[in-house]
């Protein structure tokens, strides 16, 4: 009878602690799900799948929504994302205007980035101020909620050399399809185009000088993250805060993806390949 006793006891104890173990595990993961938004631009694609990885690797829910540009500023100001690491410092300086009291800005995550118009290297033209009728007086653009879109359809307001030309918008993906095609026949184009991005590797091309400065001097790209995050997710934001990679980093990334791996996947390779740089992005989390 004792035994019996004892049985019953034994087993009322272990089911106690099972279900307090669950508690406990409910408890440490209630706030492990991460939004981070962005733009279906190439460097975007990059970054947004490494550190997506970087962070599911940590055990969290990790979903990565890509917006147009002007939305995912809202979205996030909004609080119906957590964070993004895809802003492009002076570029778009009007959602940073717009929005930065509703965000919070946890610094640049790469340095040295560039924007503007972009050619072949065999096309006899060196500066924006110089282009008279290259191209058919079109220059072939990204999507139309890109700021670098609206600065170039109002280029001709500072270079009225540009009065009349016409700015195609498709997608960052058409336009580098588009870019290739015109280079294996030798035909003139101009593009909207930013480094870091693998088309500079694989094409000879160079950027037009642009002296009235439309486009900014060197560009950076920041990260940020919605208000009350931090008090979330205090380990997420922790990585966030911390990555910062170089041109180098994104590139080979983006050269993947170019290549036909998967952009998970190319994110899964860079990582394991990158040890040092993920170990500094993760270790203020416990």
């Amino acid at each position: 009878m004792r035994l019996r006793r004892f049985s019953k006891i034994g087993l009322a104890l272990g089911l106690s602690l099972l279900l307090a173990a669950c508690s406990s595990e409910d408890e440490s993961t209630k706030n492990k799900e991460v939004n981070l938004a962005y733009v279906e631009w190439d460097t975007e694609i990059a970054s947004t799948n490494v550190i997506g990885q970087v962070i599911e690797d940590l055990g969290y829910d990790v979903t990565l929504t890509a917006l147009d540009n002007g939305i995912m500023w809202e979205a996030l100001s909004n609080e119906e994302v957590d964070g993004m690491v895809s802003a492009w410092i002076q570029m778009h300086t009007p959602q940073i205007e717009k929005y930065k009291d509703d965000l919070d800005y946890l610094g640049e995550n790469l340095t040295g980035a560039k924007i503007g118009m972009v050619v072949p290297t065999y096309m006899d033209v060196n500066s924006i101020e110089d282009l008279t009728n290259e191209a058919g007086k079109t220059i072939t653009g990204i999507d139309p909620g890109a700021n670098m879109t609206a600065v170039t359809e109002n280029a001709y307001k500072v270079y009225p050399n540009l009065e009349g030309w016409t700015v195609l918008t498709s997608s960052g993906g058409a336009m580098t399809a588009a870019l290739k095609q015109a280079l294996e026949k030798k035909e003139e184009i101009i593009v909207t185009g930013w480094s870091p991005h693998w088309k500079f590797n694989a094409f000879d091309l160079k950027y037009l000088d642009d002296p009235k400065g439309i486009y900014g001097a060197e560009e950076s790209i920041g990260t940020f993250a919605r208000k009350g995050f931090k008090e979330d997710n205090p380990e997420a934001h922790s990585v966030l805060d911390n990555f910062h990679w170089t041109a180098e980093d994104i590139e080979s990334v983006m050269f993947d993806i170019m290549e036909g791996t998967s952009p998970k996947e190319a994110a899964k390779k860079w990582i394991k390949e990158n040890e040092d740089k993920v170990a500094e992005w993760t270790k203020d989390v416990k």
